[in-house]
């Protein structure tokens, strides 16, 4: 089969509380398999350590992210926490063509717009396997104060209380078997998966019970 003549590539969206570990599960399926790719979108925020320009993200400024939304460039775009996000419509659509399943690591506002102009894709929710995990990996991470680590897991509640909006809900606690689990769900299984299952339920409510 020639590439022009593949199928067109499935878009998935993929999403999560600060810290439930899906940029590792992105990049190891990124890695691992060459019909996966990466969306890589735009921020306005600061480059972190290790972070590469046009891998992780397209850095730009706030002057440019502007200039893109008003020119109806972006199939989705948010703001999330103090910086703004958005993903090139163009980049996706070629990958797509190529018969590459094009994998968006964007926060539950973005998928509401993503889902809103691309019925068909994927959406995949990661949660954690308990909050105070979900505290020790954002504090592993050695990036942000105590005050930032705060507002995260604050915001955590409110982006976990979206996972009903999504085809499938993955638990991050074994990260081999997630992997899987996400894996499968991309290319088109994961009926195990799917977020309205009924064993999910007593994690949720754990998870989003304020007082944790």
């Amino acid at each position: 089969m020639t590439a022009s003549t593949k199928p067109r590539g499935r878009l998935v969206v993929i999403s999560a509380p600060s810290g439930a570990g899906k940029t590792s599960l992105v990049r190891e399926l990124v890695h691992s398999h060459p019909d996966i790719c990466f969306g890589v979108s735009c921020t306005t925020r600061q480059k972190r350590e290790g972070e590469e320009g046009g891998r992780d993200y397209q850095f730009i400024s706030r002057q440019e992210f502007d200039r893109m939304v008003v020119a109806g460039e972006f199939l989705e775009h948010a703001q999330v926490f103090d910086n703004f996000y958005g993903t090139p419509r163009d980049q996706v659509n070629t990958q797509l063509d190529k018969g590459k399943h094009v994998i968006l690591e964007i926060d539950w506002q973005g998928a509401r717009q993503v889902r809103g102009a691309e019925p068909s894709c994927v959406s995949i929710f990661i949660m954690p396997p308990s909050r105070s995990e979900l505290e020790n990996r954002l504090r592993q991470r050695a990036t942000d104060s105590d005050d930032v680590i705060a507002r995260r897991l604050q915001d955590a509640v409110n982006e976990m209380s979206h996972w009903e909006e999504f085809d499938y809900l993955v638990v991050n606690d074994n990260f081999g078997e997630a992997l899987q689990e996400v894996l499968a769900i991309i290319r088109g299984g994961g009926e195990r998966s799917r977020s309205n299952r009924a064993e999910i339920r007593p994690l949720i409510t754990g998870l989003l019970a304020r007082d944790s």
